[in-house]
């Protein structure tokens, strides 16, 4: 109150920004003059306050999204690098492109790696995973 006061104001009334039931915050109207506010700027400033919530749900929903593009574009190259590891896996060690996954998913368990981790080493040829090269059977 001091500092509002300290700057000029002397009355404050408040609006809320909501969806539904939800409030997701308050719009505030500050006055230099204590009173009343008329219906019409009441109800010209609730308008305001219903497009900043209708800003705030556009900009989640974008946020929102744009997480998702990220997410499912990580998934695919972590599908695309593991698949290119299943075939280089499986010409240098000579099996069975299944098997090559079963043998990468297996020395990752075992290793406690994770098998996109383990797909990168293949591809690159790291020493590492050099045994899985060698192959049983």
């Amino acid at each position: 109150t001091a500092a509002a006061r300290e700057r000029g104001f002397a009355a404050v009334h408040a609006l809320p920004i909501r969806l539904r039931d939800q409030t997701l915050g308050a719009m505030n109207l500050f006055r230099a003059e204590p009173g009343t506010v008329s219906a019409d700027t009441i109800a010209v400033a609730q308008a305001l306050a219903d497009v900043v919530t209708i800003s705030i749900l556009q900009e989640r929903a974008t946020r929102e999204s744009a997480l998702v593009v990220e997410q499912l574009q990580s998934a695919l190259n972590s599908r695309v690098l593991i698949e290119q590891a299943k075939g280089v896996l499986a010409e240098r060690a000579q099996m069975e492109v299944s098997e090559a996954f079963r043998a990468m998913r297996d020395f990752a368990r075992t290793s406690n790696r994770k098998l996109l981790d383990v797909a990168a080493a293949v591809i690159e040829g790291r020493p590492d995973v050099a045994e899985l090269v060698i192959h049983e059977g």
